[in-house]
């Protein structure tokens, strides 16, 4: 955690030690002056600062969470080049300003005692409010880029508390600190630190698709370094240097080191000779305030006219309300999350008039025997969506896109009297457009398609499988695991088809979990046995028997198949299905048997999920036109990402992968595979309602 803590802690230390001094100088001038009744009006401007920079960290955390995940790093990859500003521009400031910043501040400080306390107020409020809005911009990148919170935070806070520590010393001077040589040396480091950001906010603007180029990579050592060990954890974590880093990456990252340390270095230089002695804050002012008669100057104080716990609790409040809005505001409506009972005797209960639009309806079973549940136009019995086989005490999701017209539920137990729920009128949106019933007859044309695709996709891999066997017979080994991934490929472009593979699946795919012996089990077969022994140095000898039984058993299911019965029904279901695998074993590395090569297996099922895609496509344009497209976006996403993990036959393992292309890897799929959820209900083959 401490290579995600370290940009956390130095910046909560430097920032918290900028502003600790601001606070010291501010609270030792108004000593000097003889205006201590004062110091809670400063103290509330650093409390309004405080909860300005904690809020401003809710609404980014909040306003980014609700985004859609290509927006989320178009935003984060925005804010992130924001940071890198608003640091660099500290630092130069800094440099500059700490010589000076004790004489600045008392003489803002005079002008506002005489102008009353709400100047004041506001004095020590924008003295450190920039401070903490820094602080609140950096964290929050800064754990964007790790990919979790408690490791920033966690620095952050350590920082803070010491650079409290520290001012607390330096006002009761017991501690001397050369705040230039500080101020320096942590400039530095921050410039490093900095130049990472600049680099992860511009990957995650390629991502988001706002700037060029994601797929141009100038370095790309995912697969000769070890991602997950600690050196390159400690670089990713502190620098923000990927293993992969594409050219506008690389190009920003010197661009930026080669300016901005040059003009730091420079400045630095050019300051050095002329720069006096630190005092600490506390002595510093005093003297200052001593010898300038401020005591004498000072008004008094006012008469209170409210209690003292007022306004600071509302600087602290106004900024959290206000924060709390904002997120709430801003945060999209559900399209629809209505609970609806189905029942004999409770169908429909919970529906109310839904807004226009596509909407998720949960339906849930209140009875005691499974029902089957349509979404109708009570005059015309026109469907616009149906659930079939709900069980008891069970609830599923129903979607489907409202519009202006009147609707009710329609529920039909499994032996029992249809009832039809109290109808409700929707108005706008324009006219409702019931969703067309799927026949068997519907299917039959799609089906057809599919069954020469995956026929065509068995011929070729009983080719594939028997180049394998030969090379494995030959000792050729290397050249077996090069066809092994070939084949492999293959074999996943199939997914839709498992379902009616029946015994040969087991065979050729199967999996060691559940066999007493594991992966030297005797009933361990197919590819997935090849891939343990050809990656785990077994010799041509014990992997040729296995290799010789894959063969068989690829020749068999492509004489068995023709005959096999293709449910057409399973067509809908596994354009959803296909990827939820994926995203469970796949993109786990759960079923990695040492070749890494998941991601390659990912390609090759999103491959075959396009595939189904478009032998369905005239049924699902004629039902819902606005969901190809969306899908067809998410897989050219999805493609794009697990293009930039191979580089020819390579593949990068999954466990090697970045913990930010992972979640983007992830994120992504996820979206997909949210939007090919309306597919197995749009393409259902229905009974009569």
């Amino acid at each position: 955690m401490w290579d995600d803590a370290f940009p956390s802690f130095l910046i909560g230390l430097r920032e918290g030690l900028e502003a600790g001094l601001i606070v010291s100088i501010l609270v030792a001038t108004l000593v000097r002056a003889e205006a201590r009744s004062r110091l809670p009006q400063v103290w509330t401007g650093v409390l309004a600062a405080i909860a300005v920079a904690m809020s401003f960290g809710a609404v980014l955390t909040f306003t980014a969470a609700s985004m859609p995940q290509t927006a989320q790093e178009a935003f984060g990859g925005v804010l992130s080049v924001i940071a890198v500003a608003f640091v660099t521009a500290m630092v130069f400031w800094m440099r500059r300003s700490a010589r000076n910043l004790s004489s600045e501040l008392k003489q803002k400080v005079t002008g506002a005692l005489a102008m009353g306390s709400g100047m004041l107020i506001l004095t020590s409020f924008l003295a450190v409010g920039r401070e903490g809005l820094e602080t609140a911009l950096f964290l929050w990148t800064t754990a964007q880029a790790a990919g979790e919170s408690a490791g920033p935070l966690t620095g952050a806070a350590i920082g803070l508390l010491l650079a409290a520590g520290l001012c607390w010393g330096l006002y009761r001077r017991i501690l001397k600190i050369n705040l230039t040589k500080f101020f320096t040396a942590t400039g530095v480091v921050l410039i490093v630190i900095a130049a990472g950001v600049l680099g992860y906010g511009l990957r995650d603007l390629q991502e988001g698709g706002v700037l060029p180029g994601k797929t141009a990579y100038a370095v790309d050592l995912a697969g000769s370094i070890d991602a997950g060990s600690w050196y390159s954890t400690l670089i990713q974590g502190v620098f923000n240097l990927m293993p992969t880093m594409t050219w506008l990456q690389v190009v920003a990252y010197v661009a930026y080191l080669a300016v901005v340390m040059t003009l730091f270095v420079r400045g630095v230089r050019v300051t050095a000779p002329k720069a006096k002695p630190e005092r600490e804050p506390g002595t510093a002012t005093q003297r200052s305030a001593g010898a300038s008669g401020e005591g004498s100057a000072a008004p008094k104080p006012a008469a209170r006219r409210r209690p003292v716990w007022v306004v600071p609790a509302a600087v602290v409040a106004v900024p959290a309300v206000l924060a709390g809005l904002f997120v709430a505001l801003g945060r999209p409506k559900p399209a629809g999350d209505q609970t609806v009972a189905v029942s004999e005797t409770d169908c429909g209960k919970g529906f109310t008039a839904p807004e226009p639009g596509r909407q998720t309806f949960q339906m849930h079973n209140t009875g005691r025997q499974a029902s089957e549940v349509y979404l109708v136009d009570p005059s015309t019995n026109a469907v616009y969506g149906e659930i079939e086989g709900l069980a008891p005490g069970t609830t599923r999701d129903l979607v489907a896109t409202i519009a202006g017209g009147t609707y009710a539920w329609r529920c039909v137990p499994a032996s029992g009297k249809a009832v039809t729920s109290k109808a409700v009128t929707v108005t706008g949106g324009g006219a409702a457009k019931p969703v067309a019933p799927v026949s068997e007859q519907d299917l039959a044309a799609p089906l057809k398609s599919y069954k020469a695709y995956v026929g065509k996709g068995l011929d070729t891999l009983a080719g594939q499988t028997r180049t394998l066997q030969h090379d494995i017979e030959g000792g050729h080994l290397d050249r077996a695991r090069t066809d092994w991934l070939t084949a492999h490929r293959t074999y996943a472009s199939l997914g839709a088809a498992y379902g009616t593979f029946e015994d040969f699946d087991k065979k050729i795919d199967g999996r060691a979990d559940g066999l007493p012996g594991g992966e030297r089990d005797k009933d361990f077969s197919g590819f997935l046995r090849l891939e343990y022994g050809l990656w785990h140095g077994r010799s041509a000898k014990e992997l040729t028997g296995p290799a010789r039984q894959l063969s068989t058993d690829v020749a068999g299911l492509g004489k068995a198949f023709p005959s096999q019965d293709f449910d057409p029904g399973d067509l809908p279901l596994r354009a959803h299905e296909i990827l939820e695998n994926t995203l469970q074993f796949e993109l786990t590395g759960d079923t990695d048997e040492g070749s890494g090569t998941n991601l390659a297996t990912a390609d090759a099922n999103l491959a075959g999920t396009r595939e189904l895609l478009t032998v369905l496509k005239p049924l699902l344009t004629d039902r819902a036109p606005k969901v190809l497209p969306t899908v067809d976006t998410d897989i050219d996403r999805v493609q794009k990402l697990l293009d930039a993990q191979h580089d020819g036959g390579h593949w990068t393992p999954v466990e090697k992968l970045s913990d930010a292309d992972r979640r983007r890897l992830d994120g992504a799929t996820g979206q997909l595979l949210e939007d090919l959820a309306p597919i197995p209900d749009l393409l259902e083959i229905r009974k009569s309602a």
